[in-house]
Protein backbone atom coordinates (compact mmCIF):
# COMPACT_ATOMS: atom_id res chain seq x y z
CA UNK A 1 0.00 0.00 0.00
CA UNK A 2 1.63 3.20 -1.14
CA UNK A 3 1.09 6.36 0.82
CA UNK A 4 2.18 8.62 -1.99
CA UNK A 5 0.44 8.81 -5.34
CA UNK A 6 2.52 8.23 -8.37
CA UNK A 7 3.00 10.85 -11.05
CA UNK A 8 0.78 8.83 -13.34
CA UNK A 9 -2.06 8.85 -10.77
CA UNK A 10 -1.68 12.59 -10.27
CA UNK A 11 -1.78 13.16 -14.03
CA UNK A 12 -4.98 11.12 -14.28
CA UNK A 13 -6.57 13.04 -11.43
CA UNK A 14 -5.50 16.34 -12.93
CA UNK A 15 -6.97 15.39 -16.31
CA UNK A 16 -10.22 14.30 -14.68
CA UNK A 17 -10.46 17.56 -12.75
CA UNK A 18 -9.74 19.55 -15.91
CA UNK A 19 -12.60 17.77 -17.70
CA UNK A 20 -14.93 18.46 -14.78
CA UNK A 21 -13.96 22.13 -14.81
CA UNK A 22 -14.64 22.32 -18.54
CA UNK A 23 -18.06 20.73 -18.02
CA UNK A 24 -18.83 23.20 -15.22
CA UNK A 25 -17.79 26.15 -17.40
CA UNK A 26 -20.06 24.97 -20.21
CA UNK A 27 -22.98 24.48 -17.83
CA UNK A 28 -22.49 27.91 -16.29
CA UNK A 29 -22.27 29.51 -19.73
CA UNK A 30 -25.55 27.91 -20.76
CA UNK A 31 -27.25 29.00 -17.56
CA UNK A 32 -25.84 32.50 -17.89
CA UNK A 33 -27.21 32.78 -21.41
CA UNK A 34 -30.62 31.59 -20.23
CA UNK A 35 -30.65 34.08 -17.34
CA UNK A 36 -29.59 36.89 -19.66
CA UNK A 37 -32.35 36.02 -22.10
CA UNK A 38 -34.94 35.86 -19.30
CA UNK A 39 -33.79 39.23 -17.97
CA UNK A 40 -33.92 40.77 -21.40
CA UNK A 41 -37.46 39.49 -21.96
CA UNK A 42 -38.57 40.78 -18.55
CA UNK A 43 -37.09 44.22 -19.26
CA UNK A 44 -38.83 44.28 -22.63
CA UNK A 45 -42.15 43.41 -20.97
CA UNK A 46 -41.70 46.13 -18.34
CA UNK A 47 -40.83 48.67 -21.02
CA UNK A 48 -43.91 47.69 -23.02
CA UNK A 49 -46.15 48.04 -19.96
CA UNK A 50 -44.62 51.41 -19.09
CA UNK A 51 -45.07 52.65 -22.65
CA UNK A 52 -48.72 51.59 -22.60
CA UNK A 53 -49.34 53.39 -19.31
CA UNK A 54 -47.58 56.54 -20.48
CA UNK A 55 -49.61 56.47 -23.68
CA UNK A 56 -52.78 56.39 -21.56
CA UNK A 57 -51.82 59.28 -19.25
CA UNK A 58 -49.97 61.45 -21.76
CA UNK A 59 -53.07 63.49 -22.75
CA UNK A 60 -53.73 64.33 -19.10
CA UNK A 61 -50.10 65.35 -18.60
CA UNK A 62 -50.26 67.59 -21.67
CA UNK A 63 -53.50 69.17 -20.44
CA UNK A 64 -51.98 69.91 -17.01
CA UNK A 65 -48.85 71.29 -18.69
CA UNK A 66 -50.88 73.68 -20.81
CA UNK A 67 -52.83 74.82 -17.75
CA UNK A 68 -49.56 75.41 -15.89
CA UNK A 69 -48.19 77.34 -18.86
CA UNK A 70 -51.28 79.56 -18.99
CA UNK A 71 -51.03 80.24 -15.26
CA UNK A 72 -47.35 81.15 -15.59
CA UNK A 73 -48.14 83.48 -18.49
CA UNK A 74 -51.00 85.14 -16.57
CA UNK A 75 -48.92 85.56 -13.37
CA UNK A 76 -45.25 85.97 -14.34
CA UNK A 77 -44.11 87.36 -10.97
CA UNK A 78 -45.57 84.40 -9.09
CA UNK A 79 -43.99 81.98 -11.56
CA UNK A 80 -40.60 83.66 -11.13
CA UNK A 81 -40.91 83.52 -7.33
CA UNK A 82 -41.81 79.83 -7.41
CA UNK A 83 -38.88 79.19 -9.77
CA UNK A 84 -36.48 80.96 -7.40
CA UNK A 85 -37.79 78.94 -4.46
CA UNK A 86 -37.25 75.70 -6.35
CA UNK A 87 -33.72 76.74 -7.35
CA UNK A 88 -33.01 77.69 -3.74
CA UNK A 89 -34.26 74.33 -2.48
CA UNK A 90 -32.13 72.46 -5.00
CA UNK A 91 -29.07 74.53 -4.09
CA UNK A 92 -29.70 73.87 -0.40
CA UNK A 93 -29.94 70.12 -1.04
CA UNK A 94 -26.72 70.12 -3.05
CA UNK A 95 -24.84 72.09 -0.43
CA UNK A 96 -26.10 69.97 2.46
CA UNK A 97 -24.85 66.76 0.81
CA UNK A 98 -21.24 67.97 0.90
Amino acid sequence: MALFATDHDLDKQFAALSRQLDDLRKTLAKRGDAYYEDGREAASDYYSQLADRLHEVLPAIRHKGRALERTARDHPATAAAVGLVVVGLLAGLLISRR
